[in-house]
């Protein structure tokens, strides 16, 4: 198992050893990033950002000067085996998305993959997630949950995920763009129009809006506003009958 010669008291030491760092980036205000993501971020001798403009704006804020470098789905293979070469020689690699944690829906899982194969070290340092934002401002009670992230675009691969994801008996968290809500709200509606619902956009932004009710409520709610900004959906659980252990929901 790796270790990390980190303090007790969890300050980091004056220079980060060679490794890559899974950096946890705030999912919209910029103040909630945490102390070690900041001195991570100092300290690294690379920052690998999904989008620099975006990475290069949170270092601002926080008076941070960084060598940056991209790295998203389109280039993080090439990305990976620069970065490799450079732990191995002895660098240190921060790598962040635009929001939230990298590999969760996100670039980052195959730099982290091949960083392990090659035997570099990798550290992460957690932040905010917006599936526990959303599942802890849902109120659904459960001992678990189902993250589904971004649902297939294709019609029947699509359609099949939902139906099996209705199934779930725990809440399930989505993810979804602006310009694909409305098709998913009324997709919900109508395989399941009375099961409840959160819908979160823009979590921990100025324009934060939450709102909760039935699948058909908020279908219905949504047809009337234009869709601006990241949404973040959980669905109740499948109701079960009593006396048995199945038992759906029609919708």
């Amino acid at each position: 198992m790796e270790t990390r010669d980190t303090p007790a008291d969890g300050t980091p030491p004056d220079r980060l050893p060679p490794g890559l760092y899974v950096i946890g980036t705030p999912i919209g205000n910029l103040g909630d990033v945490t102390f070690r993501a900041l001195e991570t971020l100092r300290q690294a001798d690379l920052v690998c950002a999904e989008d620099t403009r975006v990475t290069q704006r949170l270092l601002a804020r926080h008076g941070i000067g960084a060598r940056l470098l991209s790295c998203h789905r389109f280039n993080e293979q090439s990305r990976t085996d620069a970065v490799v070469a450079r732990i191995r020689a002895g660098g240190s690699v921060a790598l962040a998305t635009d929001s939230g944690m990298p590999g969760v829906s996100d670039p980052g899982a195959r730099m982290v993959a091949a960083c392990r194969e090659a035997g570099c070290p990798v550290t992460v340092v957690p932040g905010p997630s917006a599936v526990t934002a959303a599942l802890a401002l849902s109120g659904f009670e459960s001992d678990g949950f189902r993250f589904a992230g971004f649902l297939p675009p294709r019609p029947g691969p699509r359609g099949r995920r939902l139906d099996a994801l209705l199934r779930e008996d725990v809440p399930v968290v989505l993810f979804e763009s602006p310009h694909r809500i409305r098709r998913l709200l009324d997709e919900l509606a109508r395989r399941a129009p009375d099961r409840p619902l959160f819908v979160g956009r823009e979590l921990t932004k100025r324009f934060e809006e939450t709102r909760a009710g039935t699948t058909t409520e908020l279908a219905t709610a949504g047809a009337e506003s234009v869709p601006r900004g990241e949404f973040v959906l959980v669905l109740a659980p499948t109701p079960r009958r009593r006396g048995s252990g199945g038992g759906a929901e029609c919708g």
